[in-house]
C-alpha cells in the first residue's frame, strides 16, 4: 500500500542547493571568525593563562562539577519518568470523545504550555509556604518542570496519534473495542516507536529546565558552577567548563536520538513528482 506523506516545501533544485551550500559556507566562516575573535580577546585579557585553568586539572574541583552534573541528570531523568507517561495520558484525554475528559485535559495542556517554568517554581517556593503548605526544595524544582514538560510532551503524543491512519481505530471499533482499549492496545504501541527519537530529544529540554535549580539553591551543575566560580575566582573559565559539560551531554542525547531514528528507518523517500492539488507520495 502506498502511503501519503505531507511535506511543507519541495526539495530544492540544483540552483537552490548551490545557494544553500554557499550560505552554509558563509555562515560557517562567520562563526569561525567570531570564535577566533573571542579567543583573541581572551588571550589579550589574560584569560587563557595557565594559572586560570590550573584549578580544573585538580580532581576535587572536577568531582565537584561532576556531582553537580549527576544531580542535574537525576532531576532530568526523574522528570522524564513522570512527565512522559503523564503527557501520553493527557494526549489521549485531549482526543477523548467525551467532553468531560477532553476539556480538562485541553485546559491543563494549554495552561501549563503557556506558563514559564520559573513562574511555577516561584509559586511552589514562595506562594505555597505563604498559604501554610511547605514543599521540599527538591520538589519545588521537579514538580514545575514535570507540569510544563508533560504539557509539551502531550502535544508530541497527540500529533503522533493524529498522524496514525484512521483505519487502525476504525478497525478497533469494528471489533467492539472501547476508546481506552483501542488507545492502549492498538494506538500507543504503534505511536511510541516512531516518536521515540522526539521523546529522547525532549530530554534536552528537561535538562535545560533543570538549570533553574539555582532559584531553589539545588546543587545542580549550573548552581555548582556559580559556587565554584566564586571559590576559585575564575568565573569565565568555570562557566566555559560548565557549558562544555552541557554541550557534551546534549550531543550524546542527540546522537542517541539520531541513531534510534536511523535504526527505525523513519526517513521517507518521496517521489519527485508535481501534480496539481496533491502532495508527493512516498515510494512504495
Amino acid at each position: 500500500m502506498r502511503g501519503v506523506e505531507p511535506v511543507l516545501f519541495d526539495r530544492p533544485g540544483p540552483r537552490g542547493r548551490r545557494r544553500i551550500a554557499v550560505a552554509t559556507v558563509v555562515a560557517a566562516l562567520a562563526l569561525a571568525g567570531l570564535a577566533a575573535l573571542a579567543v583573541r580577546q581572551f588571550a589579550v585579557n589574560g584569560q587563557l593563562a595557565a594559572d586560570k585553568w590550573q584549578p580544573f586539572t585538580q580532581w576535587p574541583i572536577l568531582r565537584f562539577l561532576l556531582m553537580g552534573l549527576v544531580y542535574s541528570l537525576l532531576v532530568t531523568l526523574l522528570c522524564a519518568v513522570i512527565a512522559m507517561p503523564a503527557g501520553a495520558v493527557l494526549a489521549l484525554g485531549r482526543l477523548s470523545p467525551r467532553a468531560y475528559v477532553r476539556w480538562p485535559a485541553a485546559v491543563f495542556v494549554e495552561l501549563f504550555r503557556s506558563l514559564p517554568t520559573l513562574l511555577l517554581i516561584f509559586v511552589f517556593l514562595l506562594g505555597l509556604p505563604a498559604m501554610g503548605t511547605s514543599v521540599p526544595t527538591f520538589w519545588c524544582l521537579v514538580v514545575p518542570i514535570c507540569l510544563t514538560g508533560s504539557a509539551t510532551i502531550a502535544e508530541v503524543f497527540r500529533a503522533g496519534v493524529l498522524a496514525l491512519e484512521r483505519g487502525q481505530t476504525e478497525a478497533a471499533s469494528a471489533i467492539g473495542l472501547r476508546y481506552w482499549q483501542t488507545m492502549r492496545l492498538i494506538v500507543l504501541p504503534q505511536v511510541i516507536r516512531p516518536l521515540l527519537p522526539l521523546l529522547l530529544v525532549q530530554l534536552i529540554n528537561l535538562l535545560k529546565d533543570s538549570t533553574l535549580g539555582y532559584v531553589v539553591t539545588y546543587a545542580e551543575l549550573l548552581y555548582s558552577g556559580k559556587s565554584l566560580a566564586e571559590f576559585v575566582h575564575a568565573p569565565i573559565q568555570t562557566y566555559l567548563v560548565v557549558a562544555a559539560l552541557y554541550m557534551i551531554v546534549n550531543w550524546l542525547i542527540t546522537r542517541l536520538a539520531h541513531r534510534v531514528e536511523r535504526r527505525q528507518g523513519r526517513v521517507p523517500r518521496f517521489r519527485m513528482r508535481r501534480v496539481a492539488g496533491t502532495v508527493p507520495a512516498a515510494a512504495e
